[in-house]
């Protein structure tokens, strides 16, 4: 070594003492929420308010004009407050069976949606987080550039190709076509969560005389349970409230309930507010239900393998 060259001396570390356990770190909202100094503690709680109050507007105003009556739902100047408050657009919605077609045909596709998204871009996830092949690379950026495609472009080519093998108007249609913009997102999800992985515990069942197959049904998939419940949400989601594809692709028996609303409340002369408000009320529940209980799941599938070492 150089006499020129600067030396550093170490800094002795305390060694850990054993059995101790590593201090936990707050969440860093809850740090700024109950911070000791008033000024950040304020504007900590005022940026909760102001976009908590700005995101749950929309859901409010839906159901206000669910509740006001229709003679009133242009009334100047506006109301927060519906004068009048009634059910009256509930209770039609109770009446009308055809919702419930919709409801039934919503709940069929994007189920069936959320499995085959599932189902195909586990087995994708798992080919580009564990192995190594040519054109590796290359696949998974075209998988992800798929999604960037502009959904018009997609709908004619899928209505071009589903009229050619004669699946128009039918739930296959639904089915395919909601799948080709949930999958690319899915698989690099679930690519993220097996990543997550060890290899080793993969080597080790390789080692026990365990298939691929055994070693991807029986040790990934149970380990990754997590990531495939977020996966399925976000597919059946999508497929939900999709309006596009379920307009040109299905016919009137196969509708889901986005086009199948404003077929039945909107027309050419007037429009229905308040029954239209109530009934995208209601088909909102059960995403909403859905997300609260499965938030646990959703959250630690959408952030795994974001940090990883």
């Amino acid at each position: 070594m150089s006499a020129l060259t600067p030396t550093r001396t170490p800094v002795p570390r305390t060694p850990a003492e054993p059995g101790a356990e590593a201090p936990a770190r707050r969440p860093l909202r809850r740090d700024l929420l109950r911070s000791e100094r008033p000024g950040v503690r304020i504007a900590a709680w005022s940026t909760v308010v102001v976009f908590g109050g700005f995101a749950l507007l929309p859901v409010y105003w839906l159901l206000a004009t669910a509740l006001t009556p229709r003679d009133q739902v242009f009334a100047y100047p506006p109301r927060l407050f519906p004068a009048t408050p009634t059910l009256d657009a509930f209770a039609a919605l109770a009446g009308n069976e055809q919702l419930f077609v919709y409801l039934r045909n919503s709940l069929l596709v994007s189920v069936l949606t959320a499995v085959l998204s599932v189902l195909v871009s586990a087995y994708m996830g798992y080919s580009f987080s564990k192995f190594r092949y040519r054109g590796r690379r290359s696949l998974m950026y075209f998988v992800l550039a798929s999604q960037m495609f502009p959904q018009a472009l997609l709908l004619v080519t899928l209505y071009s190709l589903f009229s050619a093998y004669g699946l128009l108007n039918t739930y296959t249609a639904l089915v395919l076509s909601f799948t080709t913009f949930t999958l690319p997102l899915c698989v690099w999800m679930l690519k993220g969560f097996f990543d997550t992985i060890p290899d080793e515990l993969i080597e080790a069942a390789r080692v026990d005389g365990a298939s691929r197959l055994r070693i991807i049904h029986s040790i990934v998939l149970p380990l990754s349970a997590p990531g495939l419940i977020a996966a399925g949400l976000f597919a059946f989601v999508r497929g939900w409230n999709d309006f596009i594809f379920a307009l040109t692709l299905a016919g009137p028996e196969k509708q889901t309930l986005p086009p199948g609303l404003v077929n039945t409340f909107v027309g050419e002369a007037a429009t229905a507010w308040p029954e239209l408000m109530a009934a995208s009320l209601a088909v909102s529940l059960p995403v909403a239900i859905a997300f609260i209980a499965l938030q646990k799941y959703l959250v630690g599938g959408l952030t795994a393998g974001a940090v990883k070492g």
